[in-house]
C-alpha cells in the first residue's frame, strides 16, 4: 500500500510504503475558519464530486495514468481529504504524489479547503473491500473472504469474476473409503449476494 500526504501550511510531507509509516506533527490555527464537521453536509458533498471530475478527467487525459480510476473520496472532520486511487498496473509512490500535486493545485488556486487541510492519496490497501468489477479482475489469484447478505462468509482463492458473479477456488476433505484426501471445488457467488470482498493476507 502507498500512500502521499501533503499537508498545506506546513512543509512536511509524510509517507507510507506497506505498514512503515513516518509521521507528522500538524497543529491547526484556531482561529482559521473550519468546514462543516458532518461529511454528510452540503459543502462536503459538492466537494468531493469536484474531486471525483478533476480525477476523471486526468485518467482520460494523461496516458500515463489511463489505467488508474478513482476508487473512492472521503472528506473527514478537520479538513483531511482522503483520495483512494487504484490502477490495472498497480499503484507506486510515484503516482499517488503526481495525482496528489494535481488536485493541490486546485484545492491551493480555489481554496476549497482554507489555508490549512491534509491531502491524502493512497491505493486501497488491503482490508479495504473491493468496489468494482477491475478490482476483483486485479486481485485474480489472491486468498478473499467474501461477506454474503445473510453473513455467512465464503473464503478461497479468486479464481474470475464477471459481471454477474465471482467464482472462488476453496480447498476440502473428502472421505474416499477409510481415506482422506484434499480436494478443490469451485464456490460460484452471484454479485447481488454479496455485501462485501476483502483480499486477505496469507502468510
Amino acid at each position: 500500500m502507498w500512500i502521499y500526504s501533503y499537508l498545506r501550511g506546513t512543509n512536511l510531507i509524510d509517507y507510507t510504503r506497506g505498514s512503515q509509516r513516518f509521521p507528522f506533527l500538524f497543529l491547526q490555527d484556531p482561529n482559521q475558519k473550519r468546514q462543516p464537521d458532518n461529511p454528510y453536509h452540503p459543502k462536503f458533498m459538492e466537494l468531493t464530486e469536484r474531486i471525483a471530475r478533476l480525477l476523471e478527467e486526468k485518467f482520460t487525459t494523461d496516458e500515463a495514468f489511463a489505467d488508474c480510476f478513482t476508487v473512492d473520496i472521503e472528506l473527514k472532520p478537520g479538513q483531511k481529504l482522503n483520495v483512494f486511487v487504484d490502477s490495472d498496473s498497480g499503484m507506486n509512490f510515484e503516482k499517488c504524489k503526481q495525482i496528489s500535486r494535481h488536485l493541490e493545485a486546485y484545492l491551493d488556486a480555489n481554496g476549497w479547503l482554507g489555508d490549512k487541510y491534509t491531502l491524502e492519496v493512497s491505493s486501497p490497501g488491503v482490508g479495504r473491500p473491493l468496489r468494482f468489477l477491475r478490482q476483483y479482475r486485479n486481485n485474480t489469484g489472491r486468498t478473499v473472504a467474501v461477506t454474503l447478505l445473510d453473513q455467512t462468509q465464503q473464503t478461497g482463492i479468486l479464481k474470475a469474476a464477471d459481471e454477474t458473479q465471482v467464482v472462488l477456488l476453496q480447498k476440502g476433505i473428502e472421505k474416499e473409503g477409510n481415506k482422506k484426501k484434499e480436494v478443490e471445488k469451485e464456490c460460484v457467488i452471484p454479485f447481488d449476494q454479496i455485501e462485501k470482498t476483502v483480499v486477505k493476507i496469507v502468510f
